[in-house]
């Protein structure tokens, strides 16, 4: 019985130069255990690839800041903060948001405290001082925001502006009454330059007055005799002895005259 030759202590690591193994154990018969690799190639070294910065396309301004709308996260923003203001009788609450604001959620916000400041703002004596200067310091923020672009870019969509201020409810409960305050002056003085008032000192025989006092303190206004506003005629004035008036006429109140103090004879008018 033939002994099986000792195996190797190491395996060959391939032929040898000029020297073919043949067989089904060499290193290429179908028993053979070694598997021919490809030399070894280092890889190229690692290059990351490169990023876009944050916010592109979009160029951040120092004023944008690096971060978008507070409220929606649109650009571009501007770092501003709006203000209002509510009176309570004897307390005050100032209120104040700040940005960053895209255009359209900042505008939304400076509408919406101003008009709430219109209306909750005049409720204590120093909030009527307060509440003016508020209105007016929001318009610095208004007109950065409106010189912004249009928002994009956003995780949401931004606020609705909505109407503007002055169309607003607040708005015009405030605006209607200061109004009709400032309109009440003119109107006045257009009604009684309409009705012919000219108050005279002296009563002249022949005009026409009506009485805007009472039987206490008596105003004689002059005023035209076909207007359908006058309400007496001045007859005639009693400066003599034996003056008198006539039955169903009245006695004015004594009334500077060139002669002295006198006073008149008024006939009532038909109503017109």
């Amino acid at each position: 019985m033939a002994t099986p030759p000792p195996p190797h202590p190491h395996p060959p690591a391939g032929p040898y130069p000029g020297h073919t193994p043949h067989g089904p154990h060499g290193p290429h018969g179908p028993h053979s255990p070694y598997v021919p690799q490809a030399p070894y190639t280092p890889a190229a070294p690692y290059a990351p690839a490169a990023q876009a910065p944050y916010g592109a396309p979009y160029a951040l301004t120092p004023e944008q800041g690096a971060y978008g709308c507070r409220v929606c996260g649109s650009l571009p923003v501007a770092d501003t903060t709006v203000y209002g203001h509510q009176g309570m009788v004897v307390l005050m609450r100032f209120r104040s948001r700040k940005g960053p604001f895209c255009r359209d959620c900042g505008v939304a916000t400076v509408r919406e405290m101003s008009a709430r400041t219109l209306w909750q703002g005049w409720w204590s004596p120093l909030s009527l001082i307060i509440t003016p200067i508020t209105l007016l310091v929001n318009l610095g923020p208004w007109g950065k925001l409106c010189r912004l672009g249009p928002p994009t870019g956003g995780v949401m969509a931004p606020l609705n502006p909505g109407r503007s201020l002055w169309l607003r409810a607040p708005a015009l409960a405030f605006l209607v009454p200061v109004l009709l305050a400032i309109l009440a002056v003119p109107a006045l003085i257009l009604v009684s330059a309409l009705n012919g008032d000219d108050e005279q000192a002296v009563l002249q025989v022949g005009q026409c007055v009506r009485n805007e006092g009472d039987r206490r303190k008596e105003a004689l206004v002059v005023t035209d005799c076909d207007a359908g506003f006058a309400q007496y005629r001045v007859t005639g004035h009693l400066d003599h002895t034996g003056a008198r008036c006539a039955d169903g006429e009245y006695i004015t109140q004594l009334r500077e005259r060139p002669d002295g103090l006198a006073s008149s004879c008024l006939r009532p008018l038909a109503p017109h």
